[in-house]
């Protein structure tokens, strides 16, 4: 390195700053009364993880509860098709899941273009000796031309006696 360039020749007696020695370091001192008693230790959090036990709890009996009441039914409507063979009919395809043997009634609804209601029949449909499915095709009456059939819910028939 060329001398000139730089402005001070190293120095290896110079140091930046003065040395610092080790410190221990000690709890620090506060004046008494001025911050309150200090906690000696960790709590533990016993009331937090017992609501929280309580509310995981809560709802799962109120899933199951709600699950029993609207879950999965035994009475199924699946919409197949439907036909619209005049202005004032629209016929209806669909398919039900019923117990063994089982009965249900269904309500069908007819819909027009615009989404409104123009016709709806409440039909009870039966299951041929042991079957658990159903296939219907029921008409509806409607009041203007329909262009959509729907299966608005189906459950357990009255009276599973035939007429």
């Amino acid at each position: 390195m060329d001398s000139a360039i730089l402005s001070d020749p190293p120095d290896k007696k110079r140091t930046r700053g003065a040395q610092v020695s080790e410190t221990r370091t000690t709890d620090p001192v506060f004046p008494p009364g001025r911050y309150g008693r200090r906690r000696s230790g960790r709590r533990r959090p016993v009331l937090p993880i017992v609501v929280l036990v309580l509310v995981v709890g809560a709802s799962l009996l109120l899933s199951v509860r709600l699950f029993q009441q609207f879950g999965q039914t035994d009475y199924d409507s699946q919409i197949v098709g439907w036909q619209e063979p005049s202005d004032a009919e629209l016929t209806i395809e669909f398919k039900v899941r019923v117990p063994a043997g089982g009965a249900a009634e269904c309500v069908l609804r007819a819909r027009d273009y615009d989404g409104f209601e123009v016709g709806r029949r409440t039909v009870v449909v039966r299951a041929e000796g042991n079957q658990t499915g159903i296939d219907a095709k029921e008409s509806v009456p409607t009041t203007a031309r329909a262009s959509v059939g729907d299966v608005v819910s189906c459950q357990p028939a009255a009276s599973t006696s035939v007429p």
